[in-house]
């Protein structure tokens, strides 16, 4: 057995020698015991005998890295991408999908057992992915002068005499952990072709032109990122993103995308002078294409501008939002609050079997499109009003727009300002469906709720494989006196 006694000290590092692995946390990390102490391990799996270099060491936890591995789990499969481990993303695929799920079933059972303290009804089984591969619609393609160089490359490159500074960019995503580095992707699984197409076309038109790839540290250069989305319809959207305006160039580079790839149904592109890479203060300027495309859910079509927020597994939100509606329990009778309501997608799927929707938001742009998706669905029922929910719904807005009998809310990671749990209690409407893509989050919530409400029904949904996050969705009664 391994004990804290014999820990191997090197430059004041400390090393744990062949940990057995034992069971999955959260967020991607594993956990083992030595010495009844809990050790949280980033890069290793359940069944994985494994040598960790702590990173916190604390009384009665600790946390660290995998920095070898000695034996591996039964329950590892090969990794089908050529990037894992470096890319940022899909930090499961070592793992089976069937085994992914459990995981991820287990993350939202622990999650609402140990942070919300509440009493709970059974969690449904996890609703998995028929689509494991190409699943995404959006992805977001980082261009840096910071191209990562694995170990092995770099040593062979200084022996060969070759600099490795003098390089002429990459194309792909960040190296987790390093916001000046990206790595030189060739293939990427998440999203159908010709999004590797795209970004090589791209980045090669740079090269062939001398064009400075941006640098993440001094904050020049001039291709930067891209944004590619596609629909289940076969709409695709290129947003490319520029340091600063060169027209002649910019014009090229689009007339090049458009001859090269006909099936572009819009091409925009952004100039963004700061040193973030956000987009929700910039104006995406339509270079070719209508500025947007329209995909659909069930019989339901939705207008995604290049800003806007929508599900980025298109398949599964269909299943995401099945539930939403199930756990509402509408029959037509009722007045239904969507909060955080984006562009209206939940509203608007829901809006059959409601007797009026009213969409709260906090993003202008964002009711701007759903104004028009209501409009496009031919839903006249609807509302949606642009502002913070704790401003918006007071009294005289309730007198306007009536008292909700459901409510549902579908917050960002962070969860619930605690300022809206507290209205969702002054509300008190019968009915709460919590859609959420961080369990921990929900639990905290879902504690502060307990003062009124009590846990009906709990369904995991995996909308993203290969990855850590899940998405779950609680339904919520308000409590007899």
């Amino acid at each position: 057995m391994v004990t804290f006694a014999k820990v191997r000290k090197q430059r004041k590092t400390v090393v744990l020698e062949k940990i057995l692995v034992q069971d999955y946390a959260a967020e991607g990390k594993s956990l083992a015991r030595v010495d009844g102490k809990v050790i949280f391990i980033e890069g290793a799996v359940p069944g994985d005998l494994v040598d960790v270099q702590l990173s916190k060491n604390k009384s009665d936890w600790a946390e660290g890295h995998t920095v070898k591995i000695h034996s591996l789990s039964p329950d590892r499969v090969t990794p089908f991408c050529e990037h894992f481990g470096v890319c940022g993303g899909c930090q499961w695929q070592m793992l089976p999908y069937e085994k992914q799920l459990f995981y991820k079933q287990k993350q939202v059972s622990d999650n609402l057992g140990r942070i919300g303290k509440i009493a709970l009804p059974p969690i449904s089984p996890i609703i998995g992915a028929d689509q494991t591969r190409h699943y995404r619609n959006k992805l977001e393609y980082t261009f840096a002068t910071g191209r990562y160089i694995p170990t092995e490359e770099f040593r062979r490159m200084k022996a060969e005499g070759i600099s490795t500074r003098d390089q002429p960019g990459a194309a792909g995503f960040h190296v987790r952990g390093f916001f000046d580095k990206v790595v030189e992707i060739d293939t990427c699984h998440l999203q159908e072709e010709p999004t590797n197409l795209i970004r090589k076309a791209v980045a090669q038109f740079a090269i062939d032109h001398q064009l400075p790839f941006y640098n993440t540290r001094s904050h020049e250069g001039w291709l930067r990122n891209m944004f590619v989305r596609n629909t289940t319809t076969g709409e695709l959207m290129i947003n490319v993103v520029l340091g600063y305006e060169d027209e002649t160039n910019r014009i090229a580079l689009m007339e090049n995308l458009l001859s090269q790839f006909p099936g572009i149904s819009t091409l925009l592109y952004t100039i963004n002078t700061k040193k973030n890479d956000s987009l929700y203060d910039l104006d995406p300027q339509v270079y070719a294409g209508n500025g947007y495309i329209t995909e659909k859910l069930e019989d339901f079509s939705f207008v995604i501008s290049p800003k806007s927020f929508f599900q980025t597994n298109t398949r599964q939100a269909e299943k995401l939002y099945q539930v939403t509606r199930d756990f509402a329990e509408l029959d037509g009778s009722q007045t239904v609050y969507d909060l955080y309501c984006g562009t209206g997608s939940i509203g608007i799927f829901v809006s059959k079997a409601a007797r009026k929707v009213v969409g709260v938001e906090v993003v202008e742009e964002a009711i701007v499109d759903a104004r028009k998706n209501a409009a496009l669905n031919n839903i006249s029922h609807a509302r949606f009003f642009a502002g913070d929910v704790v401003n918006i719904c007071d009294d005289a807005f309730f007198a306007e727009q009536g008292q909700p009998d459901t409510i549902i809310t579908d917050p960002p990671r962070a969860g619930m300002h605690e300022k809206l749990v507290k209205k969702l209690l002054d509300m008190s409407a019968p009915t709460v469906v919590y859609v959420s893509c961080n369990p921990a989050t929900q639990a905290r919530d879902l504690s502060l709720l307990d003062e009124k409400y009590q846990v009906t029904k709990i369904q995991p949904v995996d909308m993203f494989p290969h990855t850590l996050h899940i998405e779950n969705v609680v339904q919520l009664k308000l409590k007899t006196l």
